[in-house]
């Protein structure tokens, strides 16, 4: 069965923004991300500057992009509403770096895995980086607290699944900053999930419905 013509742009489009963004983050770390600008990560990617600005309209977007976020809104809708908050969004953290990173892999990292390192790297190393990956940090707690479907009309409920998001979150990111410093040697999901188990206690993330 042939592929339809918008599914064919949509993988045609993701395969051109996987492109532009592997050549960015290469030149970023070899050449420093101050150093290096659109026009040479352009060249690089054999496209001109306004093809790289219309699929990342900001520097800072040729390193912090992913669909991570989307990922974990996904898991969060599939899982059972009646789940906690927090089990719910530790099971969509981990399902979802499961995803990005790719499962079973072999002896080192896998080439997912490395590119989410040189990514991470950058972020942790760059103070424009870590500056917008907060901006970041708050897009993604309101996509996890729309996600998790409450009543937006009652101000506790809302209250209660920010802090549930921002929480596990902040989870996240320590066990990113320490997959960092440890070069990928553990899965990533795996470090996310001793980071929420030790924030919230074992039973975070699971499936066990009793526990």
């Amino acid at each position: 069965m042939p592929v339809q013509p918008s599914k064919l742009r949509a993988r045609r489009r993701a395969e051109t923004r996987r492109a532009i963004q592997e050549h960015a983050v290469r030149l970023f770390t070899e050449r420093g991300y101050d150093a290096t600008t659109v026009v040479d990560v352009a060249e690089a990617a054999g496209m001109s500057p306004m093809t790289v600005y219309r699929h990342f309209p900001t520097k800072e977007d040729l390193v912090l992009v992913d669909e991570y976020g989307a990922l974990v809104a996904e898991r969060i809708v599939a899982q059972p509403a009646a789940q906690p908050p927090v089990r719910r969004i530790g099971n969509a953290l981990v399902d979802s770096a499961a995803t990005l990173t790719g499962r079973g892999r072999g002896e080192g990292p896998s080439a997912s895995e490395e590119f989410l390192l040189a990514r991470l790297r950058l972020m942790i190393s760059t103070q424009a980086l870590r500056a917008r990956h907060l901006d970041n940090h708050y897009v993604l707690q309101q996509a996890i607290v729309d996600a998790l479907g409450y009543d937006t009309t009652d101000p506790d409920t809302v209250f209660r699944a920010q802090v549930a998001a921002s929480a596990c979150l902040a989870a996240m990111h320590t066990a990113l900053v320490r997959w960092v410093e440890d070069d990928g040697r553990t899965e990533l999901p795996t470090v996310i999930a001793k980071a929420l188990a030790a924030a919230f206690g074992e039973v975070t993330v699971g499936t066990d419905p009793d526990a």
